[in-house]
Order: structure tokens, then C-alpha cells, then sequence
């Protein structure tokens, strides 16, 4: 029988502030479908749905030390993250039919958090940005 490996400091801070935005979003009347799905061309952080305005959200989320040089992680979603998202978002998709007929749009949540251990991590929304990218981008 395998064990599962412990989760490391990143991966337990990377999983508090996709918990602290699915909570946001929750709260922001968005339904989340799924959180942490995979395939072979990696992960989505969040995906969510917006009856009201029938819209399916593919949330990136970059949780970074209060401190950190690098726009609370918005220079870690370069163009080849972009493409990578974009393409298990139409993996899921494909996979999820009930979903095609519903816009969608690419979502980038940057989360601050300090404190010194995993019982003590305060996050913080630094920003959401509301389609910060487009499939159109790579693809035209």
C-alpha cells in the first residue's frame, strides 16, 4: 500500500488560498464545480459557475508572501501558463458537455498571506481580475 507524500510548506499555502477564493467566490453567489482538476496538460486551480449570468470561470490562483517582488504572483502567469490553462480548460470541457453552451472567461486571483505557521496563515485578496486573459490571445 503507498503512502501519500506530506504535503509541503508551498502546496499547504497554495491549498489555503485556493480554499480563501473558492470561499470568495462562494460568497459572490459563483458555484464551484471543481477545485484542483487535472490532466495532461496540468492543473485547474477553481473552476466556478455563474447562473445568473451563465458564465464559467477558469480561476488561477497565485498566493504569495505579503511580501513578495513579484506582483503578489501575477508575473508567474506568463504566456505559456496561459496557453497550458486555456488548454485543460478545453479539456474540461470536453469532458464536461453540460458546460460548453455557457461562456467562459480565464480569472486571475492574487492572494497575500503572512504568518509563520501553517496554524497561523492570514490571507488577504490583493486582487481579482475578471478575464485577465483570452483564449483568442493564442489561438487566432
Amino acid at each position: 500500500m503507498s503512502q501519500s507524500k506530506p504535503k509541503t510548506t508551498h502546496k499547504i499555502i497554495g491549498d489555503r488560498g485556493e480554499k480563501f477564493i473558492c470561499d470568495y467566490l462562494a460568497q459572490n453567489q459563483w458555484e464551484i464545480i471543481v477545485t484542483q482538476w487535472h490532466c495532461r496538460y496540468g492543473e485547474l486551480d477553481i473552476v466556478a459557475f455563474q447562473p445568473s449570468q451563465k458564465i464559467v470561470a477558469f480561476v488561477e490562483v497565485k498566493t504569495r508572501r505579503s511580501q513578495g517582488l513579484d506582483a503578489q504572483g501575477l508575473f508567474a502567469i506568463t504566456s505559456a501558463k496561459q496557453r497550458k490553462t486555456i488548454k485543460a480548460a478545453l479539456q474540461f470541457l470536453a469532458e464536461s458537455p453540460q458546460y460548453e453552451k455557457y461562456g467562459c472567461r480565464f480569472d486571475v486571483a492574487l492572494v497575500s498571506y503572512c504568518g509563520n505557521s501553517s496554524d497561523t496563515y492570514q490571507c488577504k485578496l490583493e486582487q481579482y481580475l475578471d478575464a485577465a486573459f483570452e483564449a483568442t490571445d493564442f489561438f487566432d
